[in-house]
């Protein structure tokens, strides 16, 4: 819970059955000079074997990263490092579906310095022209504990908060996360993961969310889900099932070979009888510096981000497309990524 994946917009909280996550940390990039393990993924910093399982949330990380991050309108980023520890970002948006903004992204790593790929603590922010700002906070008291903290606020006000700990075992992973907790009104949200290595290829886990709130059906609830992941050299499937929401998610990753990695991810609601599937690709054009991502789903919908760096300057260009052919509804997009 609580991902430090970069985010386009802040997401809203949502009621039951899923928990009200906060978004993820402001679209800016750690610097490529220090990356911490949550950006570089479980066991990528270490030469010995990591037994490790990684983090519950992070199950289908490797499908997921696969998906495009389809934007519609202009957008142009402006990324500047001021040191090995700090960097800041500009980002200009013009949409005519979405209103278009600003936003300043700051990014600063520590140096308390865990391994050569892990300093801490790691700061992000971002403000946008409105007010809205997204503030992250990811500290590593010791080389098992970590703990984040993300709040967001409109003006004058904290519109959400979260707080995140992970106890990382010789082969498993606790963690415990608490969202927009009020004592007052005795409302908020608590879920608990547990991932368990049973065998190099096998790791198997669960989590129970429990919800108190005056918005909630009976003012409060609890949901328990299973999970397990199943990995060989170059393939991953992982599955989240919760008997109780009558839910199924369940992704697979392929390695196809050193430029064409293939996702598929299935999302089925028993309750309600529905069923989304979903086949993501990445491409890559080493000599041409490109890189491109796409996906189609079982709705009709199709879309695709095409990444081109323009070397020698430190530019990159990006062209999105998204359409909804039962919708009839088009998007294109086109930016560019400077730094």
């Amino acid at each position: 819970m609580g991902n430090v994946s970069a985010a386009e917009s802040p997401k809203t909280f949502v009621d039951v059955p899923s928990p009200p996550m906060l978004p993820p940390p402001p679209p800016t990039e750690i610097p490529k000079t220090i990356k911490t393990k949550e950006t570089a993924g479980p066991g990528s910093s270490s030469n010995e074997p990591d037994v490790n399982p990684g983090l519950y949330e992070d199950l289908h990380k490797q499908t997921k990263d696969l998906f495009p991050q389809v934007f519609e309108g202009a957008k142009v980023i402006v990324a500047k490092g001021l040191s090995s520890h700090f960097q800041i970002s500009h980002t200009i948006t013009l949409s005519t579906f979405t209103p278009s903004v600003y936003r300043f992204g700051t990014t600063y790593i520590g140096t308390k310095q865990l391994s050569p790929t892990e300093s801490f603590p790691v700061l992000l922010g971002d403000i946008d022209s409105s007010g809205n700002m997204n503030a992250n906070i990811i500290h590593a008291f010791t080389d098992r504990i970590r703990a984040k903290l993300v709040a967001q606020f409109q003006p004058n006000k904290c519109v959400g908060q979260q707080v995140s700990f992970d106890y990382k075992g010789d082969d498993f992973t606790a963690s415990l996360t608490t969202g927009n907790v009020d004592p007052l009104s005795a409302s908020g949200l608590l879920v608990g993961h547990y991932l368990q290595r049973i065998t190099p290829s096998l790791a198997l886990g669960a989590e129970i969310m429990y919800q108190r709130g005056q918005q909630v059906p009976g003012g409060e609830i609890a949901i328990m889900s299973l999970a397990g992941r199943w990995s060989g050299e170059k393939w991953q499937l992982s599955t989240n099932l919760s008997p109780m929401a009558g839910n199924l998610h369940t992704c697979f990753y392929q390695k196809v070979h050193e430029n064409l990695q293939v996702g598929v991810e299935l999302e089925t609601s028993l309750r309600m009888a529905e069923s989304t599937a979903t086949v993501a690709y990445q491409i890559d054009i080493p000599k041409a510096e490109v890189t491109f991502r796409g996906q189609v789903d079982s709705n009709w919908c199709i879309g695709a981000v095409l990444e081109k760096k323009l070397a020698p300057f430190p530019f990159t260009l990006a062209l999105s497309g998204y359409a909804n052919h039962v919708k009839n509804q088009y998007r294109f997009g086109m930016g560019i990524i400077i730094g």
